[in-house]
């Protein structure tokens, strides 16, 4: 009897028309942008920034480890994790290397590698703030140092690089900052038996021990989840040995133990709440490390967590956060769209957290959510030109009130050069850089295909699977399977919640195939296998949850996995007069001119005539007469890359 196996990936070449695009761009103009203006060289403003940060229009990320390498004169510019710019620009650069090698530019990657071997210390330790101004505090003020969180970047991109280069040392920088960390934390006497404000080195030190092997690194990532919230009063009592007053980032003393996660341990949290974005990169740790060490107590975390925000705060473009307060959650359910924060960095924190629950068991909504933010919420986070973005994704935006209104004042209606607090932009050219990583998932017994991606992907067994479609405007499927191994193949393809009747052909043959937790499962034996799906792409109206007071009689239209919204250049304002009819079916057309090639609806509305502004502000009420219209929408993704204007997601019923 032949056995079902599950072979390694070896090789993943995206050729989707629609990724391909966007990782192009990466290469050739989100890279050489964002290295410019780490290094200062760029002409751009930083004015029009969500975070209100005050600083100019210098970036001095690359600067910082030339002066802690010893290059430069000087101190220490921008916020204590300024490092991670850098850091997260270089992963991106090492998965750009598998699908576009560029010598001139690992060049520059093999420079940088140098110039942050020159800048880590002896024992391995590497924050340039402290280096440079605060040698004495390092390690003592974690609740905001993010000293942790800054070299688990490194760590990520470091494994990164090595893996796609080769290049030897810079994995020896991560494995040197893993050892520093090791020495200085942990319940043994003389070390310390904390963790940071800011998750990220739980998920980092996993990656590192996945590809060193070394033990002692998921022990640490272990004992970091497992620390966390074991003395909520740990980080107050670093505060007031180091001095009150000193804080490193202005206010973050005012908010409550759950914004860090630390109020009592994650066995014991029956929800997570605080700033959204550490949320998510704790919650990508827990599954992470829960999976590879078998904790049941962590294992339940996270797939409680993950229902948690999933049923109950996130917004239909898969964006998460709901108050620029502390970019955090608030309670359930409080899902506002026109003071929505939705940062960019926390859609991309939920993808990396998706991936690691498809890595846990094989359930469709995962790769239902993971889908959700590649084509919703990490996208609308940059132009399409590669060199403008957005902290904050609104779901509903209208200039008057960005400039009237200063609690809209974080709502942008364009896009920005650059930010004070630049976490967002290199972090989304690294999701996009390794996208070809969020295809598949290598389960027990089958080989998992949880996105339509066009793709080829070869088996170390010599298993290739070829996906071709034209997703996410069309909804024909079809898979090549060339299977020489002598053993059967077994391929999972997700079939996702919005496709409400979908058809199956293997082998030109019609198929009944039954649905299991969101997947169908073909075996392939020797030779060639084809398979073809095709999903069900009608327009849905869609309504959220009637406990969700925001969107109350609202419907948000969605094609596909693509959330639409209205815009001001494709119709008259306001755009809050328009009742969406329900009952007809939109109108759907393929623009390849308009917004470098989207899918346009068009729906049928009416609204009724705009009051005078002589008319009284308020009168009786009586029916008014409505006018018909049409709304025309487009990708929710591909907003406010034309004109200054409002837009809506959410719409009236």
């Amino acid at each position: 009897m032949k056995v079902l196996t599950s072979p390694k990936l070896s090789h993943v070449e995206v050729t989707s028309d629609f990724w391909k695009r966007y990782r192009e761009l990466i290469v050739k103009e989100v890279l050489p942008y964002q290295w410019a203006v780490m290094n200062d060289e760029a002409d751009i403003s930083i004015a029009e920034d969500p975070q209100n940060n005050g600083q100019d229009k210098n970036s001095h990320a690359v600067a910082n480890l030339k002066i802690a390498a010893g290059k430069m004169e000087g101190h220490h510019y921008g916020f204590p994790f300024q490092d991670t710019d850098v850091y997260k620009w270089l992963e991106a650069a090492a998965y750009s290397f598998n699908y576009h090698p560029n010598e001139d530019l690992q060049k520059i990657t093999d420079e940088l590698i140098d110039l942050i071997a020159e800048a880590q210390d002896d024992d391995g330790y590497l924050s340039t703030y402290f280096q440079i101004d605060a040698p004495e505090r390092k390690f003592k003020r974690l609740q905001q140092s993010h000293e942790l969180y800054t070299m688990g970047h490194y760590i990520e991109a470091g494994v990164a690089y090595y893996q796609s280069t080769g290049n030897q040392k810079a994995l020896d920088i991560a494995t040197r900052m893993a050892d520093c960390i090791d020495q200085n934390f942990g319940l043994e006497d003389g070390k310390i038996p904390g963790y940071d404000g800011h998750p990220e080195i739980e998920l980092a030190l996993a990656r590192l021990y996945e590809v060193t092997k070394e033990k002692r690194y998921l022990d640490l990532a272990h004992y970091f989840l497992n620390q966390r919230g074991q003395d909520p009063e740990f980080f107050n009592k670093q505060i007031e040995e180091d001095g009150e007053e000193r804080d490193l980032i202005a206010n973050m003393r005012e908010f409550p133990l759950s914004y860090y996660q630390n109020d009592k341990p994650i066995k014991d949290q029956e929800s997570l709440t605080g700033h959204a974005v550490r949320v998510v990169y704790l919650c990508t740790g827990i599954a992470h490390v829960a999976r590879l060490t078998g904790d049941e107590d962590l294992l339940a975390a996270c797939k409680r967590f993950w229902n948690d925000i999933v049923k109950r705060r996130m917004y239909v473009t898969g964006n998460i956060g709901s108050t620029t307060t502390g970019e955090s959650f608030t309670y359930d359910y409080d899902l506002p769209n026109d003071t929505d924060y939705g940062e960019t960095c926390a859609s991309v924190g939920m993808s990396f957290f998706a991936k690691q629950m498809l890595n846990i068991e094989a359930k469709g909504e995962y790769g239902d959510v993971l889908e959700k933010e590649l084509f919703n919420g990490t996208l609308s986070g940059m132009s399409l030109d590669g060199k403008h973005f957005y902290y904050v994704n609104p779901l509903e935006a209208d200039p008057v009130a960005s400039k009237g209104n200063p609690g809209k004042s974080h709502v942008l209606t364009h896009r920005a050069d650059w930010f004070g607090c630049a976490c967002c932009p290199a972090n989304l050219a690294r999701l996009i850089a390794s996208v070809d990583q969020y295809i598949y998932t290598e389960g027990e017994d089958a080989v998992l295909s949880h996105q339509f991606i066009s793709n080829t992907a070869e088996f170390q067994n010599g298993v290739t699977v070829s996906q071709t479609n034209n997703f996410p405007w069309a909804g024909d499927i079809h898979y090549t399977i060339e299977n020489p191994s002598g053993e059967d193949f077994k391929l999972g393809i997700r079939i996702p919640g919005w496709s409400n009747k979908t058809s199956y052909k293997v082998n030109g043959e019609n198929k009944s195939l039954s649905v299991e937790d969101g997947f169908v499962y073909v075996i392939a034996t020797d030779g060639t296998t084809t398979i073809d799906i095709e999903l069900d792409m009608s327009t849905k109206f869609m309504r959220s949850n009637n406990r969700n007071v925001s969107d109350y009689g609202k419907v948000a239209v969605q094609r596909g996995p693509v959330v639409y919204a209205a815009e001001q250049a494709d119709n008259e304002i306001p755009l809050w007069l328009y009742k969406v009819n329900t009952k007809e079916e939109p109108e759907y057309h393929f623009d390849e001119k308009l917004l470098d090639g989207v899918g346009v609806l068009k729906v049928v509305a009416d609204k009724p005539a705009l009051d005078s502004e002589n008319d009284d502000l308020y009168v009786e009420d009586q029916e008014q007469e409505l006018i018909p219209s049409t709304l025309t929408l487009i990708p929710y993704y591909a907003w406010a890359n034309r004109e200054d204007g409002q837009m809506r997601v959410w719409l009236n019923k």
